[in-house]
């Protein structure tokens, strides 16, 4: 690959961490579109590595856990049909921890909605904390092996579980895209003595609306999805490392690695370009 300018790749990325597609990128900056998926690629895994080696021992006291819905190439109801699907099309989910006090992504991981993903996630997610936390997730079953497997007895943990009624009050289109409406939820502490009072998932829920608006592969009902696994990781990483590092959370008004102590000052572009660069001399 050609070697972009400094405020070429610059751009790029900071494009694509703003919710711009692919094709959007290429119209706007003149680089090609397989240019741009390669550096895409390196960007990822550079931020992959980043992420893994920087963001351990978070000293964080409430953890909540989420999953995102996307899909690759295709949905899974499209799979049958669709041809020379690549490996890993169909649907792909998020899995997100989010320190409650300062907005930090402790840990992500994108792949099923199953007990094996649940089971590497949260072994994940207790690697890189430092103190035990009151941890919430949603009422999908998967996580109750899954964090027993992970933290044993040294955790306290609640699952939020919401109730949904029927919406009968809509009608064509916005019956089809609204969801039911939320009649009520239970708290229900699993593990540990967790404080019912802080039992929540706003947190985690809020932060998947900001992700499917930083990122144009989480944009649903258009064909801004990825097409191939690969590409999908790489984004998920480096609005990771951006999210983190170089964007100003507006609850604590810093980076959340600032809020966390992870880091003593807020990153620019500039720093994230910057970090490619030296992991692609270390490789």
């Amino acid at each position: 690959m050609n070697r972009l300018p400094f405020e070429k790749r610059k751009q790029i990325i900071h494009l694509m961490v703003e919710g711009n597609g692919i094709n959007a990128i290429t119209r706007l900056t003149g680089v090609s579109k397989m240019t741009t998926l390669r550096y895409l690629g390196i960007a990822g895994q550079a931020c992959m590595a980043h992420h893994d080696k920087a963001v351990r021992g978070v000293k964080a006291s409430r953890v909540e856990c989420d999953e995102i819905w996307s899909f690759n190439y295709c949905k899974k109801a499209k799979l049958a049909t669709a041809k020379a699907a690549p490996e890993g099309a169909g649907d792909a989910w998020t899995w997100t921890a989010i320190d409650a006090d300062s907005k930090l992504i402790v840990s992500y991981l994108i792949g099923g909605r199953d007990a094996d993903a649940a089971q590497d996630f949260m072994h994940d997610v207790a690697d890189r904390l430092a103190t035990r936390v009151q941890l919430t997730t949603d009422g999908h079953g998967a996580y109750l092996s899954a964090v027993l497997g992970a933290f044993g007895i040294d955790v306290d943990y609640a699952q939020l579980v919401k109730h949904y009624g029927p919406t009968a009050d809509l009608a064509g289109p916005e019956r089809k895209y609204s969801p039911g409406e939320c009649c009520g939820i239970s708290k229900r502490r699993v593990i540990g003595k967790p404080i019912k009072g802080l039992v929540s998932t706003s947190y985690v829920e809020k932060h998947n609306q900001t992700m499917r608006q930083h990122m144009r592969r989480f944009t649903r009902l258009t064909s801004g999805h990825s097409k191939k696994i690969d590409n999908h990781v790489a984004m998920v990483a480096l609005y990771t490392t951006f999210y983190n590092f170089a964007r100003i959370n507006s609850a604590v008004r810093m980076s959340p690695a600032m809020a966390c102590g992870l880091e003593q000052r807020l990153w620019d572009i500039g720093d994230i370009v910057k970090l490619i660069e030296e992991w692609e001399t270390q490789e």
